[in-house]
């Protein structure tokens, strides 16, 4: 695939549509040999893991028929491409959501029912700690994370494969889960990539190295 002549994974970022600079500058501090924006198909092939960035995510997924990206995608994901989404890319990443126009069709692979906009509309974005499990660099004893929640989706519910990483820890959506990791797909509520924290990148950068040995 796109791995660099040093052994380090190189890593796309899925550039139809939303914050797609900043994955790609937090991919690079976090230790990725080279992060690189994927438009086509054809790009799909030069790199080792995708980053599906938030953004709007009916919008993502027409631009990535449109565009010639979502079969090819969903192929390379079911072949064991690690893939990470954030907010429009959890929604991306999800085998089905709730609250989506009916033709609205996704990229799959977490076995996982998702809500879109479940935490409200823009006016009602927030911010707020997230305490991770069970990601590298993001166990109980780390610092928490610095969530920030735009138009953010939650996870309804999870099948027996999916590890649930993280959860609202107080407020009228407590409980609610804003993590998870399926085998080399990971997908979070939240925009690490807006924060300066790369502590998930970096736990992505991992995995997409462990699944190249």
């Amino acid at each position: 695939m796109g791995t660099t002549r040093d052994g380090g994974p190189v890593i796309g970022v899925l550039a139809l549509q939303g914050d797609v600079r900043e994955h790609l500058v937090a991919l690079a501090e976090a230790g990725a040999a080279a992060a690189r924006p994927v438009r086509r198909a054809e790009e799909l092939a030069e790199i080792d893991g995708l980053v599906l960035p938030g953004g709007e995510s009916t919008t993502m997924y027409k631009l990535a028929a449109a565009f010639g990206v979502l079969e090819p995608l969903r192929r390379r994901v079911a072949e064991g491409m690690p893939a990470y989404g954030s907010c429009a890319g959890m929604i991306m990443l999800a085998d089905k959501i709730l609250d989506a126009p009916s033709d609205q069709e996704t990229v799959g692979g977490i076995d996982m029912i998702v809500r879109r906009n479940a935490f409200g509309r823009q006016n009602e974005s927030f911010e707020a700690p997230v305490r991770f499990e069970g990601l590298e660099g993001l166990d109980a004893d780390a610092p928490p994370l610095h969530g920030v929640f735009i138009r953010a989706p939650w996870v309804e519910s999870v099948g027996g494969g999916v590890q649930v990483l993280a959860r609202v820890e107080s407020g009228p959506a407590e409980g609610r889960i804003v993590a998870v990791r399926q085998g080399n797909l990971l997908a979070t509520s939240f925009h690490p990539e807006l924060t300066g924290d790369n502590r998930v990148h970096a736990g992505f950068v991992r995995l997409v190295a462990e699944a190249l040995r």
